[in-house]
């Protein structure tokens, strides 16, 4: 297939360069509007209790909790002077005025109750509701971020909440990826010109990058006109596309660069490169493709979003890296070289570096084995203690506008006021049945206040009957109706985890469903943890089938399954003793909370295993090509390892610089996910590709290629060799078995 394929690029060269030039064009054109398709939300379970609480609370009642606060600080520093009050009130009003703000309470509105001033009486809170799905409230939060932050004779007032906070992560997101772009892009050319030696091919890359960048967002633009598609997925689309596409194009140049050294007319090297180089970058698109596309078991449009991301790029980068790229050598021929700036010398084969790296791992296989085994174990023990979270305004900087008001609200407030969440009661109730269940629920320890239709409770007693300023909002119809609970604990912890789980073990009259952010972090891990079983073995079986049709052994996919995970297990180590626990926080300039967003580490593990696994096929490609053609294990594996070696571990040093620009977002979980799989693919195409597999593979021998007749079978019929025409000239028969 692929030797048709090289022979069809070579014919077509113009007609493929022409198609790819009119794809760039209408990738360009359409791509452009992908930001403003794309929504800042998804880190909910759709068919959880939380979100069907949201829900209800809009729909049947008009309320909702709170997303966005305003924080008044009065000129005279008294919130109960005349002045101050004349202005809370006016500010009160004009929150309440705004399109789209379905109502607006204050410290003043509400009688001047004691939660929303602050302990020093320097400041007060204006609490609002804005309406509709997120990117209403991110559109309608800009604009108060805009129009009610000011500075006057008054005082000061600051614009809060989560509705501003998600409206500032989007922004910032999008401002964060013109820098890293900023960044990457040098850094990269400068690496490939010394990579390469030359200008022009190390300027091939950057054109597949650009290509699979444009391609991504065309294909997230198009996704999104049909389901919701997360905006953080931006991040990836850019960094893989740029990553892998520069990693497949080097693979392919360097084999291009590689068949003219040694002889061959140009066509013939095309065709030779896209038969091998070309068949790997295939097979290893469709491996990482795989990994990603376990994401979409999960509820969490954030998740899916990813997995739509990242097929999308992985898909054009290969096809761009198979098909267009080698009609452009094709047509550049000799001209690859053109503009050298850099002489380099190709080691003799049988020497250089990796050679002598491997022939020392396979002649001491066992004791390197279990030291790197013992290390990557030990870098990874951090990881069982890790704990759970989800985003918040703490992802932000300290010095983020709507960050700084969560800080004062956290630090100079008794109570959690902008956290105070609702609990539907769906079905008819009694005034005598609110009150009970009111009074259970204010009795819990966690919980400083419930307001609801017949009161203010307190300590598991009501301190204010019905009638006050906002009884009017707690609807009670022949449908039910609801409360408002204030925590004393921070709902994104350990601690708002028991809390949600002791209110939804309290009895009540009708069934009940708890909102919130703390419930909502529940849910979610509920949601995602219990779909994790399928995602791994959707993963495991996918790239066991994948790897056995590409080697024909069974042997050679379970250890890369398993090198793979072994691989990982820093990279998570280290997640959590920087993330979690807040070592280094300072120097990368984020606040730790003491947990992990919960979507990262399961985001992580699917991008880092198909990238492992697209090392771990280049490598074992050349091994394989190797053994056909000499039969001979240990020799193969150490070859493989030469004419391999270099090309990974720069591939991996380019794709961490794309990771590492990433990393300079100021957004907590984009910079983890960006130092995470930086680390993550340096430790696996370096420790791991370097020690453990020259290790594993000389330990196994010849049983690196066995597989049971039944399944032998199979390969021959519908498997995929490197062995080609030329090849099979050359080999003897019992090396033909499975070739097509």
């Amino acid at each position: 297939m692929f030797t048709r394929l090289g022979h069809f690029t070579v014919g077509r060269r113009r007609l493929i360069l022409v198609l790819t030039a009119l794809f760039l064009v209408v990738a360009a054109g359409l791509g452009s509007g992908v930001f403003d398709a794309l929504k800042g939300g998804g880190f909910d379970d759709p068919n959880s209790e939380s979100t069907k609480a949201k829900d209800l609370l809009d729909e049947r009642f008009s309320q909702g909790n709170p997303n966005v606060v305003l924080l008044f600080s009065p000129a005279d520093g008294d919130v109960d002077s005349s002045a101050a009050e004349v202005a809370g009130v006016a500010l009160t009003e004009r929150l309440a005025s705004t399109e789209g703000v379905a109502e607006a309470e204050s410290y003043w509105t509400l009688g001047k109750v004691a939660p929303l001033r602050s302990t020093d009486g320097d400041k007060a809170l204006v609490f609002g509701f804005i309406r509709g799905d997120e990117d209403r409230v991110k559109d309608v939060a800009h604009e108060l971020r805009g129009e009610l932050a000011y500075k006057d004779d008054t005082g000061t007032v600051e614009v809060g909440g989560m509705g501003p906070v998600y409206d500032q992560m989007s922004r910032t997101i999008q401002e964060d990826l013109a820098k890293a772009e900023t960044i990457a892009f040098p850094v990269i050319l400068v690496l490939l010109v010394f990579i390469f030696g030359g200008v022009v091919a190390a300027s091939l890359p950057l054109l597949v990058g650009a290509t699979a960048i444009l391609g991504g967002f065309l294909s997230l633009y198009l996704i999104a006109l049909v389901t919701d598609v997360s905006i953080f997925s931006i991040n990836l689309t850019t960094a893989m596309g740029l990553g892998l596409a520069i990693d497949y194009s080097l693979f392919v140049v360097s084999r291009f660069r590689e068949e003219l050294r040694q002889g061959k007319g140009v066509d013939a090297a095309v065709v030779r490169t896209v038969e091998t180089a070309g068949r790997t970058v295939a097979f290893s698109g469709l491996t990482v493709a795989v990994s990603l596309s376990a994401l979409l078991v999960f509820p969490l449009y954030f998740l899916r979003s990813f997995a739509y991301a990242g097929v999308a790029v992985v898909m054009v980068a290969a096809v761009a890296s198979v098909v267009s790229l080698p009609a452009l050598l094709a047509a550049l021929g000799h001209r690859v070289d053109s503009l050298q700036l850099l002489k380099r010398r190709s080691p003799e084969t049988g020497t250089g570096f990796w050679h002598r790296i491997a022939l020392f791992v396979m002649r001491r296989p066992v004791g390197i084995a279990g030291a790197v085994i013992a290390l990557l174990l030990v870098l990874g023990a951090p990881f069982l203690g890790v704990s759970f979270g989800t985003p918040d305004d703490r992802s932000l900087p300290p010095n983020a506008e709507t960050r700084a008001v969560s800080d004062q609200l956290r630090s100079d407030f008794d109570s959690n006021e902008s956290s105070a969440f609702g609990v539907v009661l769906d079905g008819a109730v009694s005034n005598a049945q609110i009150d009970a269940y009111a009074t259970a629920v204010s009795a819990v320890s966690s919980v400083a206040r419930v307001d609801a239709a017949t009161g203010s409770y307190i300590d598991g007693a009501r301190v204010l009957g019905p009638g006050g300023p906002a009884s009017d909002r707690f609807v009670v119809s022949g449908t039910g109706t609801w409360i408002s609970v204030v925590p004393s604990v921070e709902p994104v912890s350990k601690s708002g985890e028991r809390l949600t789980k002791e209110l939804r073990s309290i009895s009540a009259p009708v069934p009940t469903l708890v909102g919130g952010n703390a419930a909502e972090l529940v849910d979610s891990k509920s949601a995602m943890f219990g779909r994790m079983p399928l995602a791994g073995v959707i993963i495991a079986l996918t790239t066991f089938v994948l790897l056995f049709l590409s080697f024909g052994s069974i042997v050679v996919p379970l250890k890369a399954i398993v090198l793979n995970l072994l691989s990982l297990t820093a990279t998570f180590g280290a997640m959590v003793w920087v993330f979690q626990t807040g070592h280094g926080s300072g120097f990368l300039n984020f606040t730790a909370t003491g947990t992990l967003d919960t979507t990262t580490p399961i985001l992580m593990f699917c991008v880092a295993f198909g990238l492992s696994m697209d090392y771990e096929v280049f490598l074992l490609s050349r091994i394989k090509e190797e053994h056909d053609r000499t039969g001979d294990n240990t020799a193969s594996v150490a070859m493989g390892l030469e004419r391999t070696g270099r090309i990974v571990t720069a591939a991996a040093v380019l794709l961490a610089v794309t990771f590492l620009a990433m990393a300079t977002s100021s957004i907590t979980f984009i910079k983890l996910f960006g130092l995470g799989l930086a680390l993550a693919v340096v430790m696996d195409a370096t420790i791991v590709r370097a020690a453990l597999v020259p290790a594993f593979m000389r330990l196994a021998g010849e049983a690196n290629w066995w597989a049971p007749a039944p399944l032998r079978r199979i390969y021959e019929r519908f498997g995929l060799s490197e062995i080609t025409v030329d090849d099979e000239e050359e080999l003897p028969e019992r090396e033909l078995v499975g070739a097509s």
